[in-house]
């Protein structure tokens, strides 16, 4: 694949968001109109203990990409109640259209004592066009089992043949930074789940992408597109330590493809998208998704500092 990037198309320090978010456009994901992209987001609040709250919200864009239409202003998802495994955010919100109506798929997390987070993976459902999202349960519909146990999340969702699939990750362990006051860093992974309804789904059970930089390689929000009779996949990819300030250890976007949707292959020389040389996606490129208009694929990523100045564009050549 090659990818032309076509440049950053939202910067969220330069607008107003609702529930008092300042920074942060992470994870964005696409649903498409007629006339227009509305892209979903999470962006961050901080609470009043000064830690962060993930809160979704959109921005409407042409289909030139070079004009903002709207921007929500209102809460798109409430976060979950006390307790519940979405309580302190949600990252991201897939979405997509089933039989008239929207489906988002919640990638939700809570915090915890021991470790800095655990998440599961929610269903809500949209019955006015996207504007606003309501939960089917405050319960998630995909969580920790016996070999999955803890960090479910990142869902990415799909309908072939009249079966939802859906790819997500889920942590394998935590491991101890020594280099930084022994603080907690997870370990994930990518997996794989079918499902009839959307909503009870059975997991496959196994590492879908093999690894590259070592066992302890942390795989992050697939994106999966059928294009030439062949199932691609987009996710990204980093070192679990020291990927905060190090660039050669931060998220690059990696490639597998598949001919049937259950042997993957990795290529990630193939991907055909790297950091820039300079500006906002210089040091990291991470959390991809790909979406279609009329004939085109488009790639929607973020880049350095997670997300914290917006996510950018490309179109696959």
């Amino acid at each position: 694949m090659q990818w032309k990037k076509l440049g950053r198309i939202f910067d969220p320090t330069k607008h107003n968001l609702a529930n008092n978010c300042l920074e942060f456009a992470q994870a964005p994901q696409a649903l498409v109109f007629d006339e227009f992209i509305r892209i979903y987001f999470s962006t961050r609040e901080k609470d009043k203990t000064g830690k962060y709250l993930s809160h979704i919200s959109f921005v409407d864009i042409d289909k030139d990409f070079d004009g903002i239409i709207n921007i929500s202003t209102e809460t798109v998802i409430k976060l979950g109640e006390l307790g519940c495994y979405d309580e302190h955010g949600i990252f991201p919100l897939n979405v997509l259209r089933d039989n008239g109506k929207v489906l988002g798929y919640i990638g939700g997390w809570s915090r915890r004592v021991s470790v800095s987070v655990d998440g599961s993976i929610g269903l809500a459902i949209s019955k006015d066009n996207g504007l606003s999202f309501e939960k089917t349960g405050d319960g998630p519909i995909l969580t920790s089992s016996l070999n999955e146990p803890f960090l479910v999340g990142d869902p990415f969702v799909i309908k072939f043949n009249s079966t939802f699939h859906m790819w997500y990750i889920y942590g394998v362990k935590w491991i101890t930074d020594t280099s930084t006051n022994n603080k907690k860093e997870r370990i994930y992974k990518i997996g794989h789940a079918e499902s009839e309804d959307g909503i009870y789904w059975v997991k496959e059970g196994r590492q879908l992408v093999s690894d590259k930089l070592n066992s302890n390689e942390c795989q992050a929000l697939p994106t999966v597109f059928k294009f030439k009779d062949k199932y691609h996949m987009l996710f990204c990819y980093r070192e679990a330590i020291g990927f905060r300030d190090k660039k050669r250890a931060s998220y690059r976007i990696g490639y597998a493809f598949s001919d049937d949707l259950v042997t993957w292959i990795r290529d990630d020389e193939g991907v055909g998208i790297d950091v820039s040389e300079s500006g906002w996606d210089s040091e990291m490129l991470c959390y991809p998704h790909v979406f279609q208009v009329d004939n085109n694929f488009f790639l929607l990523y973020n880049g350095n500092e997670f997300g914290r100045f917006g996510f950018g564009l490309a179109v696959l050549e």
